[in-house]
């Protein structure tokens, strides 16, 4: 069986399911369409997603699949979850999208500030009741050929791959970072003269402690990871437990790097090998933030790994 076809029919015994309990808000400042009027399986399915290039630049995918057995036009497409403070809304840059039957479509969407400061126990009960409220409920606006105007449902969205609770940590974590300290890679990289190794350096800017130092705050980098693309010398391993306190000085963290690997792909497929992941921790959190290399040296990194690479 297709990989269509057991979406659709996953998608039908879910709807089916919870169609009862939609509701649909109007999408904001539009005209209210015309709401979707069975209670049987709705015409759209939404499930979230995210790709390797969406790493790291607070956005995911919307993944539509028409279910109606007729092709449908969709204007308009959007995301309530209470992990986030505004909804995640499709990041159209044409007019409508064409959603033929039973084939899935893939829209992105920028994901807005995160929900840190609550009980996360209590929000994400697993009654029925609060299921249904805590679940991601999408709003999707469309047409479909010989009906007039628009309608609009509301499904509620599968996230099978955890994607929003991971950006909801990831980007609580770093904004936990923030408070403490800016920490960025510096533009520039410094290759060895045989061109085997390289150095990128980890600049730490601390901020001002806040009002007369007695709630001064602190984070900890536990360990520095690799990426796909490079590593760290087995003679030169890069610092751990380092310790960072508000109202510091500002330091550099010199990391000598060697590829990861030297396969023709490594480069030509990279999404996340520029991406150099921290493990830390503040305050009562704990886990990995990935801090991006600018294009500058992005590009910098991609062309050291195929000298270093490349036959002696």
């Amino acid at each position: 069986m297709s990989g269509s076809r057991v979406r659709a029919r996953r998608w039908r015994t879910v709807l089916a399911a919870v169609a009862m309990a939609t509701a649909v808000p109007p999408l904001a400042g539009c005209t209210a369409p015309e709401p979707q009027e069975s209670a049987g399986p709705l015409p759209i399915a939404v499930e979230v997603n995210q790709s390797r290039d969406q790493y790291g630049k607070q956005a995911i995918q919307l993944l539509l699949t028409n279910m109606s057995g007729g092709p449908l036009t969709v204007a308009a497409a959007q995301l309530a979850s209470p992990l986030f403070q505004g909804d995640i809304l499709w990041e159209r840059t044409g007019g409508s999208l064409e959603l033929p039957p039973g084939q899935p479509k893939s829209l992105p969407a920028r994901l807005p500030a995160p929900v840190c400061n609550r009980d996360r126990s209590t929000a994400l009960q697993s009654t029925t009741h609060e299921t249904t409220i805590q679940q991601p409920v999408a709003t999707v606006r469309y047409s479909e050929p010989g009906r007039a105007g628009l309608r609009e449902v509301a499904p509620v969205a599968l996230d099978p791959f955890g994607v929003l609770e991971r950006n909801n940590r990831e980007l609580c974590l770093a904004a936990e970072v923030a408070a403490v300290t800016d920490i960025v890679l510096d533009r520039s990289l410094e290759v060895a003269p045989d061109s085997r190794t390289a150095v990128v350096r980890l600049v730490i800017t601390p901020k001002e402690a806040d009002g007369a130092g007695t709630d001064v705050r602190s984070m900890t980098i536990a360990s520095i990871d690799g990426t796909t693309l490079i590593a760290a010398p087995a003679d030169e391993p890069w610092p751990r437990n380092i310790r960072i306190t508000q109202g510091a000085p500002r330091s550099e963290l010199r990391l000598r790097i060697r590829p990861a690997r030297c396969d023709p792909h490594a480069i030509a497929e990279d999404k996340v090998g520029t991406l150099l992941p921290l493990r830390v921790g503040v305050g009562e959190r704990e886990g990995q933030l990935k801090i991006p290399a600018g294009t500058a040296l992005r590009g910098q990194i991609y062309d050291f790994v195929t000298a270093a690479c490349a036959p002696a």
